[in-house]
């Protein structure tokens, strides 16, 4: 897929998407056709979150739930893996040929209703200017992950995102959290011959670790093969060390890597600089709850940022659905 060129101030589109996930190409592809123009922004390549899950990852859903455009995602077994995902989601980017502009960050959101100005940088640090009438925005939350705001987190060892065990093969390696992806990563890990160590501050680990996960981990603990430490927070990152408080007091172990699968959040930040008001009990954006406009007349939300912080709510299995409902409702205004 080739990245068309920028586009002129005097050209507007009638919707433009912030967001190439699979959420914002669901949206994209619902505005296309219904004869709108529509232009898809991504900060990354398409579908980043996806791009960024661990190598070897498998989904936990089935094929058919991934869908976006009635396109039919295909599977070698019953659960589609992270490089079948990717194949699918370009080759629907391919056949719908979206206007997908990557490597393009929004900065700001500027103008009204009918006629936004979209601030932009490239690659290439050039800035960009899109006019459009509607924004949707589908950023999701897997590109800000959830800081443990310790000493020592900027260290280069600490990492926030899994890929590959390989790397630390025969490495002191601490896992930080106590759900899915921490589960995952320790047993990975130590699989690929990590000394690891299981650091949670909750009292058991979560109860919504996968059923088949939950005696993997469970056993490695139980016999020790993956040293855990629940009720234990990090107090501080070092170089050669991780300084942990236990029930027992502290501990200071040898530690070569920190893999912090502490959660992601969406990026509060910018969606209230966009004009984005947050319920200040439920932590959600306030939408519509037909059409998805948000507060800021012409700019709708859709995917997991329409959960706020619950980001356990939505999925792409549901959020796929949102592009359906927004078109429909700027279809039915007069352009």
């Amino acid at each position: 897929m080739k990245t068309p060129p920028s586009s002129s101030a005097s050209d507007i589109f009638d919707v433009l998407v912030v967001g190439g996930g699979p959420t914002g190409l669901a949206c994209a592809i619902e505005v296309q056709r219904r004869g709108m123009r529509v232009v898809v922004v991504e900060k990354g390549c398409v579908v980043n979150s996806l791009y960024h899950y661990p190598t070897n990852m498998i989904f936990f859903t089935t094929p058919e739930l991934l869908e976006i455009g009635n396109i039919p995602m295909t599977a070698v077994r019953d659960k589609p893996t992270r490089t079948e995902a990717l194949k699918y989601y370009r080759r629907v980017t391919n056949h719908y040929r979206l206007n997908v502009r990557q490597y393009e960050r929004v900065d700001a959101i500027k103008g009204s209703d009918g006629d936004f100005r979209v601030e932009t940088t490239d690659r290439l640090d050039c800035p960009g200017l899109h006019r459009t009438r509607k924004v949707i925005i589908a950023t999701g939350y897997y590109d800000l992950p959830v800081r443990m705001n310790v000493p020592g987190e900027d260290l280069d060892k600490v990492l926030h995102y899994f890929k590959d065990p390989h790397p630390f093969y025969d490495c002191d390696v601490a896992v930080i959290g106590g759900r899915n992806s921490a589960a995952i990563t320790a047993l990975a890990c130590y699989r690929a011959g990590a000394r690891v160590t299981l650091i949670h501050r909750g009292q058991q680990l979560s109860s919504k670790i996968k059923y088949w996960i939950r005696p993997d981990i469970e056993n490695r603990l139980k016999r020790g093969e993956i040293q855990g430490y629940l009720e234990t927070t990090v107090e501080e990152i070092t170089k050669a060390a991780i300084r942990i408080r236990t029930p027992e007091g502290e501990k200071t172990l040898p530690n070569d890597f920190v893999l912090a699968m502490t959660g992601y959040q969406p990026d509060i930040e910018f969606l209230e600089r966009t004009g984005i008001v947050f319920d200040p009990e439920s932590q959600r954006p306030r939408t519509n709850s037909e059409t998805f406009e948000s507060d800021r007349p012409g700019v709708y939300l859709a995917g997991v940022i329409v959960a706020g912080m619950n980001t356990n709510e939505i999925f792409i299995e549901n959020g796929r659905f949102h592009g359906v409902h927004i078109a429909a409702a700027i279809a039915a205004q007069p352009r």
